[in-house]
């Protein structure tokens, strides 16, 4: 027996979330006696490795047309087409905590760096990548990394929480432009493929994962989580494998086209359990287009209030009912009026509110929409020009050091739903203002004990006080449901 003696005890992959750990362990008696240095012999070898005409030898297809028709499966055809495209982000951001006694003594507290990871795919060959908002909102920096390992520092161009999607650029001709599919003629049943890099660098590969199912369902409403102010409405479900990590990476069809945008997932356990969630990518290109024409996404109007919480049986699933229309505005002008109940916008059926916003956000500003509706029995059309929400067409004016109002009025009351019908309605609140305790959406209503009916009279009043000897100033305010004075502060 030789006196070295040498076991291999064992060897443990361990997955937990994300991260991935390998622990080799080797026990025995002092180290192996040196031996020569051969190879084994391998009595399975193949003696034609060098032989380039031999076709088990060729590399791995670069494009479809190579794939022999044995192998030519749907997911196949969409890794050859769709991974070249895509990338996987890495972001950083920067979070404050405070403790107690930061807050007793209003002290910022302390920062940290989180990291977040995501997949987004390319558009064009100008740069342009397409991810979900999620993915990038709030990073100081965020990081492409495409499927050969080359890194870029990315640019947001923009993104729309409310839509979860985000656009950002990367130097040109560095990531090649997937093919773009339509979601417009989805099949139930047809097969999907999901890309995308669940792990993030955890295997410490740069290529993009492949998970195949089916387009389980199409036009699905869920609810987003916690209240969350997003449009997860006539989404694509489907059981590819979606995990973390995976969001903003792309879903494919049998012909390798891109057909949406994977997004969320319905799970239990935090991993996916067969219902995953894409963005239709028809929405999508609208919303990119947006984001890169405007840096924003302008809110498309028809003018008029629908109502769907009623409890009417003869409408089914509670379809819009219009309860107000607006003069002047493109509903009023082509017609439709209150008590008309909407059935139907671009032959879509509509069947709760969900399908009508997401019928005008896919649309977009400036498109023509037909509008099928009932009334008194009878059914009609109308066609009218979306336009902008009155919100996103007011004027802006900066009033203090990172605080914009725009001037309420009869539109801007009914887009948001707002109880009270003039004063200044905070736009935005910037980081140098929020000391004044508004909030967005905050309506003011007096400054000091006087009234205030415009962005303008409010832009007044501030400049007089802060010009006063005390430059304090006591606003009574609207803030959803409530009216009230907020605590004084001071301008200057």
């Amino acid at each position: 027996m030789s006196a070295a003696r040498v076991a291999v005890a064992a060897t443990v992959l361990i997955f937990a979330g994300l991260g991935v750990g390998a622990l080799v362990t080797t026990l025995g008696n002092g180290p192996p006696q040196p031996e020569e240095s051969r190879p084994a012999n391998n009595p399975f070898a193949r003696t034609s490795l060098a032989d380039p005409a031999d076709p088990a030898n060729r590399s791995a297809p670069q494009s479809v047309a190579e794939i022999s028709g044995a192998r030519r499966t749907p997911t196949v055809i969409a890794a050859v087409r769709v991974l070249p495209s895509v990338v996987s982000l890495r972001t950083e951001r920067t979070v404050q905590s405070q403790d107690m006694f930061d807050r007793f003594f209003n002290r910022r507290g302390r920062s940290r760096v989180e990291a977040g990871l995501g997949s987004g795919f390319a558009i064009d060959d100008a740069g342009t990548i397409i991810t979900n908002a999620h993915v990038v909102s709030g990073a100081d920096r965020i990081e492409v990394v495409d499927r050969d390992g080359q890194r870029f520092e990315a640019e947001v161009v923009g993104f729309d929480e409310l839509t979860d999607l985000a656009v950002v650029r990367v130097p040109p001709d560095r990531v090649p432009a997937a093919p773009l599919g339509t979601s417009s003629n989805l099949l139930i049943g047809e097969p999907a493929v999901a890309l995308g890099n669940p792990s993030g660098y955890a295997l410490r590969n740069t290529e993009a994962t492949v998970t195949s199912g089916v387009v389980s369902g199409v036009g699905r409403d869920i609810q987003a989580a916690g209240g969350q102010e997003v449009l997860y409405a006539d989404m694509i479900q489907t059981d590819a494998s979606i995990n973390p990590g995976n969001s903003g990476g792309p879903l494919a069809n049998a012909e390798g086209d891109v057909i949406g945008v994977n997004s969320s997932i319905f799970s239990r356990s935090g991993g996916s359990e067969g219902m995953g969630f894409a963005i239709p990518i028809d929405r999508a290109l609208v919303v990119a287009s947006e984001l890169l024409q405007f840096g924003r996404v302008r809110r498309p109007w028809a003018g008029l209030q629908v109502l769907t919480d009623r409890p009417d049986p003869e409408s089914v699933f509670g379809r819009p009912l219009v309860v107000e229309v607006l003069d002047g505005t493109p509903a009023d002008a082509a017609g439709l009026q209150a008590g008309d109940e909407i059935v139907r916008l671009n032959g879509r059926v509509i069947n709760h509110d969900l399908d009508w916003q997401v019928g005008l956000v896919d649309a977009g500003v400036g498109s023509t929409v037909d509008v099928t509706f009932h009334r008194g029995g009878r059914e009609l059309q109308a066609r009218f020009r979306l336009d902008e929400v009155p919100t996103g067409r007011a004027e802006r004016i900066e009033v203090l050091a990172g605080l914009r109002l725009i001037t309420v009025t009869p539109q801007i009351q009914q887009e948001l739903n707002l109880r009270v019908d003039a004063g200044a309605l905070i736009a935005s609140v910037g980081e140098e203002a929020r000391g004044t305790r508004l909030r967005e959406g905050d309506v003011i209503l007096s400054i000091n004990r006087n009234e205030v009916r415009s962005a303008e009279d409010a832009g007044e009043l501030f400049d007089y006080y802060a010009r006063s000897r005390d430059g304090s100033v006591q606003l009574y305010i609207a803030r959803g449901t409530e009216i009230g004075y907020l605590q004084p502060f001071r301008v200057r």
